[in-house]
């Protein structure tokens, strides 16, 4: 990944229904290289898909949560490569301490975060994991 690559996320993360033609005006490259860009890291699991994120002051029914993840052996690529696929898992973070991952969570309502949480339990060389509910962005 280079620089453009970095400015073209930094952009889809920010408007992620942004045409290719935009891309490619802001980042004054042709329509076919962030078409072609796009696909590559796409291809390369860079990009795990595109969704809609609606703002926490619009969906207030929504359950928001923060996860700490612990991977035991050599499993953190399978695993980050995994959680990248999870659409509920808005960002996911490597950190230093006691936890490898921080995991970002949103879904529409609990029984679908009681769900998500198990999946990511469940999966080969997770060992440990603690998730905080966020109550109130302030």
């Amino acid at each position: 990944m280079d620089n453009t690559d970095r400015r073209l996320l930094a952009i889809l993360r920010a408007d992620g229904r942004a045409s290719v033609s935009k891309l490619a005006e802001l980042l004054k490259i042709s329509r076919g290289t962030v078409q072609n860009r796009i696909d590559r890291l796409t291809a390369d699991g860079v990009i795990a898909g595109f969704t809609v994120r609606i703002a926490a002051a619009e969906d207030p029914h929504a359950v928001r949560a923060v996860m700490l993840i612990e991977i035991t052996g050599q499993k953190t690529v399978s695993v980050i490569k995994i959680l990248r696929g999870i659409p509920e898992i808005r960002a996911l973070h490597t950190t230093n301490g006691a936890w490898d991952l921080v995991a970002e969570i949103e879904t529409e309502n609990l029984a679908e975060f009681d769900r998500v949480l198990r999946y990511v339990r469940a999966l080969e060389g997770v060992s440990k994991s603690e998730t905080s509910l966020l109550l109130t962005t302030i």
